[in-house]
């Protein structure tokens, strides 16, 4: 695996394979990597010639520096899985190799910025677009791929896309989970122990859903949905939405594609999880 750290060393890379007419995959992450993401890693090799990770800890997309502050670098351990896994490239810069000082950044994305985990994490989206947009700018890739398990980034990244006309084909890749339905997550690695057993109340109360939809009932859902969590000790939901899953309006019985998205704090540790009900 070629590792690289500068912008102008990995597009003169790429450049010399693309001219060799070699389709690039691109998977980015902020590292701390775990299954879920060498899945994304599986379809990217499956799916192009050249595979390319990035590891990069994007300041702009927090909210509480805290949060920045904590959140996992552990490179060396990343960097031997993506070996292990047969990864081509690592782009891993510096912040001041992706942002120049005092940069400005503003997308118009439309209400889709502000619903669910924009109403929570306000501006997330724009530090989101901003790195995402300069990291497709660097690779310029084929496909990128993405988990469902941040549905909403997915529906970002794909309008920002459209609005800014980038030559680049979005691969949603399935959720990963634990073996007791816990969605593989960076942040799990932050619950205790009895936080981990209370989390899985997510994953339980989204198939209860699966197993109970009715698109008559979606009211009556959403409540029962968002109450069970609520029962759980040291677990408070922020929303637990049965949404369309191409606007994240809410659903009606109507809707043809559904899915069901949910934010909660595990103790101190903040999780999303969601799932596709029809589509």
């Amino acid at each position: 695996m070629k590792i690289f750290t500068t912008k102008k060393a990995l597009t003169e890379h790429l450049e010399k394979l693309r001219g060799e007419g070699y389709t690039i995959g691109f998977v980015p992450t902020m590292g701390a990597l775990h299954q879920g993401h060498l899945s994304l890693l599986a379809s990217a090799q499956r799916q192009s010639d050249v595979t390319v990770c990035s590891i990069f800890v994007n300041p702009t997309q927090f909210n509480d520096p805290k949060d920045l502050e904590k959140y996992p670098r552990p490179i060396e351990s990343d960097i031997a899985k993506l070996e292990q896994a047969g990864c081509d490239i690592l782009f891993n810069p510096g912040v001041d190799e992706m942002y120049a000082p005092d940069e400005q950044w503003h997308l118009d994305l439309g209400e889709l910025e502000t619903l669910l985990e924009g109403k929570f994490r306000p501006g997330h989206y724009q530090g989101v677009t901003q790195v995402v947009y300069k990291l497709f700018d660097i690779v310029k890739p084929d496909l990128a791929f993405f988990g469902q398990k941040d549905y909403q980034q997915f529906l970002i990244i794909h309008r920002m896309i459209d609005l800014l006309k980038l030559q680049v084909k979005l691969v949603m890749c399935p959720i990963l989970r634990e073996p007791d339905g816990l969605a593989m997550s960076s942040r799990n690695i932050h619950l205790s122990a009895e936080d981990r057993q209370h989390a899985i109340v997510l994953s339980k109360t989204l198939n209860w859903l699966n197993e109970n939809f009715d698109p008559n009932k979606i009211d009556l859902l959403q409540k029962e949905c968002f109450g069970r969590i609520n029962l759980e000790p040291s677990v408070k939901a922020e929303y637990f939405e049965i949404a369309d899953g191409g606007n994240l309006h809410p659903a009606q019985p109507s809707t043809r594609n559904v899915v069901a998205l949910v934010a909660a704090k595990v103790g101190n540790t903040r999780l999303i999880d969601n799932m596709i009900l029809s589509s």
